[in-house]
């Protein structure tokens, strides 16, 4: 049987899988293992996962405790289980990705995140992270570290993460309202103003079309009533989907529900988003919005035949070494495309193209080309510098990692 991505869109080389059920086997199969790479969800869209040996730690409980201003759980647990297990608790996390089906490791080693102009990526919620060593042991790296801002965003080279620890704050509602028909001038005169209009704010677009939608995610405890026009667009009151067909978004319509219902786009008990397809994404300094979103439009009649949908969202700037947010606010260009990977490779360099001048970076688990990192990250020296040190075998290594940033 092959082994493919979430999507199907990525066959997986490695010769085993393991999916031990304990930290203990974990850390055994590490141990006895020439070359390993964690696996999380297979939410990823490029071989940053891949390799010779994965490991899989989705089957070990998740194992939850707080002491109030934190959460630890088993690093394969999806976010879906530890937002039930909270809002449970009465508590709650700063924010959610899109989709709450993916792996609370897998997501902070890449830099994942939902949206909000003034809230941090998913890793910026980390507090600590308990790693499996070459040689099988355990070890914390925490906040306040040495290590610790470049090993929030490890990308798998630091080794499987069987604990997380994130922050957490008190539970609170939320409602989603959707407006319709944003115009295109609006978006690239107030882009700043528009991600700054709720807790959590998407857009989506095709580009070809002359308006938008905006999604607007309101914090009750923050703000309770929300308009009914936005920047000329017009609140809808009923149930819109990102991509038809669907039957699975969280609900809309102004309605409040706790965080852990409304944040993500897509329900907990739902099948995540539409599965056949391949994702491209790209970050540029929100002090580019415009400029980098107009590049892009120009392209508009090449995209829109392979694509689903275009999300833009937003993520405050943090100081983690390999963020896609490190050092700038950033407007996140999110494409989700059609399974036609020949046009879709096609297209690609065009948008790289267009977005060169902006220093844009690409989500490090989707489909992309560039193949330079350097004059994106000024920490990347450190990290490789992290990575010698720590994995000085490679034990943790690929092809992805070598290639794309020497190690």
């Amino acid at each position: 049987m092959v082994e493919k991505n979430w999507a199907g869109t990525h066959e997986f080389v490695a010769s085993a899988i393991h999916n031990p059920t304990t930290i203990g086997e974990a850390q055994e199969l590490v141990a006895n293992a020439d070359r390993i790479r964690p696996l999380g969800t297979r939410h990823s869209f490029n071989d940053i996962a891949d390799g010779v040996e994965l490991l899989s730690l989705v089957d070990v409980p998740p194992e939850p405790t707080t002491d109030g201003q934190t959460v630890t759980v088993t690093g394969g647990t999806k976010y879906a289980v530890v937002a039930t297990w909270l809002e449970q608790n009465g508590l709650a996390l700063h924010n959610m990705g899109s989709l709450p089906h993916i792996s609370v490791a897998g997501a902070t080693s890449t830099a994942t995140h939902g949206s909000g102009l003034a809230l941090g990526n998913l890793s910026t919620a980390i507090r600590a992270l308990e790693f499996i060593t070459p040689s099988g042991e355990l070890e914390t790296i925490r906040e306040g570290d040495a290590d610790f801002a470049g090993a929030a965003v490890a990308l798998g080279a630091l080794g499987p993460i069987a604990r997380v620890t994130l922050a957490v704050q008190p539970s609170y509602q939320v409602r989603q309202d959707v407006f319709v028909d944003l115009g295109w001038d609006a978006l690239l005169t107030d882009t700043r103003a528009i991600f700054e209009s709720g807790y959590s704010v998407s857009v989506f677009t095709n580009w070809a079309d002359d308006t938008a939608r905006i999604w607007v995610k309101t914090r009750l405890d923050e703000r309770e009533t929300v308009p009914d026009e936005l920047f000329g667009a017009q609140r809808e009151k009923v149930q819109l989907k990102v991509l038809d067909g669907e039957d699975n978004m969280t609900q809309q319509g102004g309605v409040p529900g706790p965080w852990s219902e409304r944040l993500p786009h897509f329900r907990i008990d739902a099948t995540p988003s539409n599965g056949d397809e391949i994702q491209t994404e790209y970050m540029v300094a929100m002090t580019d919005a415009a400029a980098a979103l107009t590049a892009v439009r120009e392209l508009s009649a090449t995209i829109a035949p392979a694509l689903f949908v275009t999300e833009l969202r937003s993520v405050a700037a943090d100081d983690l070494w390999m963020s896609t947010a490190t050092g700038r606010d950033t407007l996140c260009i999110h494409f989700t495309w059609k399974n036609l990977p020949d046009q879709v490779h096609a297209i690609i360099p065009l948008i790289e193209a267009a977005l060169a001048p902006f220093a844009a970076r690409p989500h490090w688990g989707k489909v992309n080309h560039v193949t330079g990192f350097d004059d994106l990250y000024d920490r990347l020296p450190d990290f490789r510098a992290l990575v010698a040190r720590r994995d000085p075998a490679g034990k943790y290594g690929n092809s992805y990692l070598t290639n794309l940033l020497g190690l």
